[in-house]
């Protein structure tokens, strides 16, 4: 421990004293470097956030949660510190001022996303219904909910008659995102559904009978559906999603397709883009029936961080949800 303690200390002031003699010979502190020899987007967010993050100033360490309309000062306040001449630099304030609204819109999306999956379906709540039966119409549009309360509910993949109870593990963030994509990527979201509930035949060889007894040989002959519930998926990926946010993995994809703050509508816009690619992947993997979807998901799941791992990553750059903005 106690050698670690001082290899520790040792490499702490030693990448000191190399940043130290680095600015003496190109006569720019490391905020510059960054911002001038790095592209704009992830890999140069995420070195600033690292930089900003790892000064021994503690003015500095701040500088990476101040509220958004404080980060104009903040970046004054870095030049100030730094000893740069903003005249002759304007295009690091530029710089610096678009990585910082990157990294506090990140936290208070994190913030954001947190306070609606707190956030309980309350059924007395009459913008809660209303959005729930928003959800109805978009995914249901020809066919009208006969009841609140109602076993139609199970047609579009909740597991009783009131699907509040189905909310719980998410709170409202698993209703956000679930209107979100029925109302904005509409034919994408009917299409999953109904594939999700298209009777498939597996294909067996004829040696098969003799290897399963009757009924397992029906079980595996015929499969009633796809393979799972539309909306307890959608809540499972919201949950899929929120995990890659607040773990700091989606900060490459965001930082990549948000120029300045990422925004709850980034979140939904990657929730959609989860939603279809998981059902892509589903199919791919082709699983006997539900009980394979925590295995499943969870090979989903590391395909995506290893994606994330690369900082050019954008899950969707393109995604139909994503193009008005993205286009700004």
């Amino acid at each position: 421990m106690f050698v670690q303690v001082c290899l520790y200390f040792y490499c702490k002031c030693l990448w000191r004293c190399l940043k130290f003699v680095v600015r003496k010979l190109t006569g720019q502190c490391e905020l510059q470097r960054i911002c001038y020899n790095t592209k704009p987007g992830a890999a140069r967010t995420m070195k600033i956030e690292a930089s900003l993050k790892g000064s021994k100033s503690k003015r500095l360490q701040t500088s990476v949660s101040v509220h958004p309309d404080a980060i104009e000062k903040t970046i004054d306040d870095i030049m100030e510190l730094k000893r740069i001449n903003p005249d002759i630099n304007p295009q690091l304030g530029v710089s610096l001022q678009a990585c910082l609204l990157q990294i506090v819109g990140y936290r208070n999306l994190i913030a954001e996303v947190e306070k609606l999956r707190r956030e309980m379906y309350d059924s007395e709540n009459p913008q809660h219904e209303e959005m729930l039966l928003k959800l109805w119409k978009c995914l249901k549009p020809n066919s009208p909910l006969k009841a609140r309360i109602s076993k139609q509910w199970c047609e579009i993949g909740f597991q009783g008659d009131d699907p509040k109870t189905d909310f719980r593990g998410m709170g409202l963030l698993g209703l956000y995102n679930l209107v979100y994509f029925a109302e904005w990527d509409t034919e994408i979201a009917q299409q999953v559904l109904s594939d999700s509930l298209q009777p498939k035949y597996r294909e067996v060889t004829k040696k098969a009978p003799s290897q399963f007894s009757k009924a397992e040989w029906e079980k595996k002959k015929l499969d009633k559906a796809i393979g799972y519930s539309f909306a307890i998926v959608g809540i499972n990926i919201t949950d899929l999603a929120y995990n890659l946010l607040v773990s700091g993995a989606l900060k490459t994809h965001f930082y990549n397709v948000a120029p300045e703050a990422p925004t709850l509508t980034h979140f939904q816009q990657t929730f959609c883009y989860l939603m279809h690619e998981f059902h892509k992947f589903w199919i791919e993997e082709d699983p006997l029936d539900i009980m394979e979807f925590n295995r499943v998901r969870e090979k989903f799941h590391k395909r995506l961080l290893k994606q994330l791992q690369n900082p050019e990553m954008a899950l969707c750059p393109h995604f139909a949800a994503s193009e008005s903005l993205i286009n700004m």
